[in-house]
């Protein structure tokens, strides 16, 4: 499998976007709304690309719920995760909702073909208007409560778990989509407030995968996160004991710009540690890695985790007490 993630600009593959798929350096694509009229039409759109390409290609999305929510004629309206705790009356309800929202998400996406939703958001819910109630809740314990019944939710439809945006996006007010925020907290105060619930879920092995973000903390590097070595080899892999995969956060946003042009961006993310780049919204970008990036870096081991994992029997099963749980929940709250 090749280090790139690509986008697609519509609802069927392009001619281009073909040849691009078939790339050895392309490994992955991740789809948005614009990709998305219908099921019947998603189906044939996902036929496409597994057809495009000889090799072993991931399809993701970011399905979070809420105001994140990429498909929705057709599929269960998620609540924002940040909003569980509305719609019932204790932790303990809000980590049943959460686990039944794991498993509608995961089975919903994997009935599909598609592998993975970049989920759950680990990010403490501060000050970021890009984060808010994307977030679960806004401390860590109740974080860490609602994340690991979320991601034990989405196993047990056999959905690899992606945890972001690693060390923690939520006390930084700028967008990193559109600028770049810098935190200027100590690093004590980050690994205690932010990065503690990431540590937890991969103590516990709920983890398959982590994106980084796209924010500057000064105190400890000048670079992003998802640049620097520090946060993704040092910490992240030697202290954390971190074995899953690791994805850049898109390279098209504001806060990917210092590492310089596209290229230059993924050869930066990938040698900090990175094993997959995403390249989102912006064709001549991706074009512009495809072009230039090393052959090198085609063959990850580690890409090979997140492919194969079938639908398990009992799925339909536990998907339909799943919507159960959430549809009375909902009532409840009404």
């Amino acid at each position: 499998m090749g280090p790139l993630m690509m986008d697609c600009s519509a609802e069927l593959l392009t001619a281009q976007e073909r040849e691009m798929i078939a790339h050895p350096l392309v490994g992955g694509v991740i789809l948005f709304s614009r990709n998305y009229h219908d099921v019947s039409q998603l189906q044939e759109l996902i036929r496409q690309i597994r057809a495009a390409t000889a090799t072993q290609v991931v399809i993701a999305v970011d399905h979070e719920g809420g105001r994140v929510q990429r498909f929705k004629q057709g599929f269960t309206h998620l609540p924002a995760m940040g909003k569980l705790s509305e719609l019932t009356r204790s932790i303990q309800e809000a980590g049943q909702l959460a686990k039944a929202c794991g498993v509608i998400m995961a089975y919903e996406l994997k009935s599909m073909n598609i592998d993975f939703s970049f989920a759950p958001v680990l990010d403490i819910n501060g000050i970021s208007n890009v984060i808010g109630d994307r977030g679960l809740a806004d401390n860590v314990d109740e974080v860490t409560v609602l994340a690991r019944e979320l991601l034990v939710g989405m196993r047990l439809i056999n959905m690899p778990t992606t945890g972001k945006h690693f060390p923690g996006h939520g006390s930084v007010e700028a967008d990193s989509h559109i600028a770049v925020p810098v935190d200027d907290r100590p690093l004590s105060e980050i690994l205690e407030n932010d990065t503690a619930v990431f540590k937890t879920c991969i103590s516990e092995n709920l983890l398959d995968a982590i994106m980084p973000a796209h924010v500057i903390y000064s105190s400890v590097d000048k670079e992003p996160a998802g640049f620097s070595s520090y946060w993704l080899k040092s910490l992240l892999r030697q202290q954390f004991g971190f074995k899953g995969v690791i994805f850049s956060d898109d390279l098209s946003m504001e806060g990917a710009r210092v590492a310089g042009d596209y290229c230059q961006r993924g050869q930066a993310a990938l040698r900090a540690g990175c094993d997959m780049i995403l390249a989102c919204n912006n064709q001549a970008g991706a074009v512009h890695i495809l072009d230039n990036l090393s052959h090198s870096y085609i063959g990850n081991p580690r890409l090979s985790q997140l492919i194969h994992r079938n639908l398990p029997k009992n799925s339909q099963a536990l998907y339909e007490a799943a919507v159960h749980t959430l549809n009375t929940f909902k009532q409840t709250s009404n």
